[in-house]
């Protein structure tokens, strides 16, 4: 006979002494010896629990209590556990949930997560693994059941460093970073390569409630095939030649944190069945080892392939991709926000020169910053910092202007057919036979340009072209006449094409 809603088991144990106001969960499955052993653990742990039988004695119970956690089963007699994940995220957004799904039940448990549940457990229910569950979903800022805010702050470490910018593009990151951080469900972070991926997933880690465990991060293209298994389950004494000692592996590591996965993509076929097995059953085993052991792990991937394409010819496995891909984060390239680079360059040049002792960070000039702002970045903010510390190296004073960036506009294959398409289009020659000169940028009647770079651009070359005429091509006259050196009035013609 089922439980009524809402209520406690009488035969549960003594509950401990009370300094802070006790959190309550409610458990809802229809097996009631289920019931009562989840009671049983969670009033140890010294927290108040209501029991629900049903979806409907759940929601019932919902509407009369606020609850810091839910435990439901994904099989319930009048529904399933992803009617009340749903419920519970639109009507108690600041309550999480965790599901319980069969043995071996992979497509349950990536349903839940996608639907919202902050994690799941596996049948038969192992207690440890509830109670790091339970721990770690009780100690989330926005679901502290009550505890001071400032207790929280002091709980969670200030991230190392953030992901910089004002563009709406990493505004949005900013936000969903911010979402992810409040559950355990697997990341996928997608972007391409020095787009800043590593960085995102310690953000989601060191903003959630594993921010005190440990952060463990994977390069999985750089580690040898014949090692990998050992690598990351570990390995017993004996094990193989040159095993002299137990040694534990990348999951136990990060066992209570995070395991970020750099590169999943490039892992071999093999490994991938076994990181299969470990992710879904959240077991591993030693190599040489006959058992295996409970890990508590989240996982965070990365890649600048395109996984899906990766499943489509054979090179990754469908079933891994769906338990690592349960939520994606895609970051976005630096030429998608060229308004980020002030603030970018910036902080880069701030950190380079604390680290080289200087006392003050060189600025840089307004036109190397357009110039910056022009340019393709196919490296992103990580070819950004290699240019500025180059820059930091070359510039001779406070200032760093366009010739100590060293940098080369790249050209993509559609600007260069739309160049030959504007030229075959006009065919005419220029008015005048100037070398270097090119059509006038048009500009509107209230003196607005249709194309700034283009007509700063334009400027340069017009004053550069009058400086040479005057001082009948001598560089060096012409360099002095415009205050700039012989260097970088080298580096502007060449830049502009007037060399010739």
């Amino acid at each position: 006979m089922k439980e009524a809603a809402a209520t406690t088991n009488p035969r549960s144990a003594p509950r401990p002494a009370r300094t802070t106001p006790v959190r309550r969960v409610l458990v809802v499955d229809d097996e009631a010896d289920l019931r009562e052993l989840l009671e049983l653990t969670l009033v140890g742990m010294g927290l108040d629990v209501d029991c629900a039988g049903s979806l409907a004695d759940a929601e019932a119970a919902l509407s009369r209590n606020a609850y810091s956690l839910c435990l439901t089963d994904m099989r319930l007699p009048d529904g399933d556990g992803l009617t009340l994940v749903a419920t519970i995220n639109r009507r108690h957004p600041q309550t999480p949930v965790a599901v319980i799904t069969a043995y071996g039940s992979a497509e349950n448990a990536v349903a839940a997560l996608k639907a919202g549940a902050f994690d799941y457990l596996a049948k038969p229910v192992a207690l440890d693994a509830l109670r790091s569950l339970v721990r770690s979903a009780l100690q989330l800022p926005s679901q502290s059941g009550g505890a001071p805010e400032n207790e929280v702050a002091a709980s969670s470490p200030q991230p190392s460093r953030q992901l910089l910018g004002d563009s709406e593009a990493i505004r949005e990151v900013r936000a969903q970073i911010a979402r992810l951080a409040r559950s355990m469900a697997p990341v996928s972070i997608g972007g391409e390569s020095g787009s800043g991926k590593e960085l995102a997933a310690r953000l989601i880690h060191e903003t959630g409630a594993r921010a005190a465990q440990p952060f463990v991060a994977v390069n999985c293209g750089a580690i040898p095939e014949s090692l990998m298994e050992a690598e990351f389950f570990g390995y017993r004494k004996g094990a193989f030649t040159g095993a002299d000692q137990d040694r534990d592996g990348f999951f136990q590591a990060a066992n209570s944190g995070t395991l970020f996965l750099d590169e999943v993509a490039d892992l071999p076929l093999a490994m991938q069945v076994k990181l299969l097995r470990a992710i879904q059953e959240k077991r591993v085993r030693k190599v040489g080892a006959t058992v295996e052991e409970a890990v508590d792990v989240r996982i965070v991937s990365a890649t600048h392939q395109d996984l899906a394409q990766c499943v489509a010819s054979g090179r990754f496995r469908q079933d891994l991709y769906y338990r690592l891909n349960v939520i994606e984060l895609r970051l976005p390239s630096l030429r998608e926000r060229l308004e980020d680079i002030p603030v970018l360059a910036e902080a880069i040049l701030g950190r380079l020169s604390g680290r080289s002792g200087a006392i003050q960070a060189p600025r840089l000039a307004p036109v190397a910053v357009r110039y910056l702002q022009s340019y393709r970045f196919p490296g992103n903010v990580r070819e950004l910092e290699n240019v500025l510390e180059r820059a930091l190296a070359f510039s001779n004073g406070d200032v760093i202007n366009v010739e100590d960036l060293g940098l080369k506009p790249i050209v993509s294959d559609d600007d260069e057919n739309e160049r030959i398409d504007s030229e075959g289009a006009d065919a005419a020659p220029p008015a005048s036979g100037a070398p270097g000169e090119r059509r006038p940028v048009r500009v509107s009647e209230d003196g607005v340009p249709e194309s700034l770079p283009d007509y700063l651009e334009q400027i340069e070359r017009e004053a550069i072209l009058r400086a040479l005429d005057k001082t009948r091509y001598n560089r060096t006259a012409a360099a002095r006449l415009l205050g700039i050196t012989f260097r970088a009035l080298r580096y502007r013609m060449q830049r502009l094409g007037l060399n010739e």
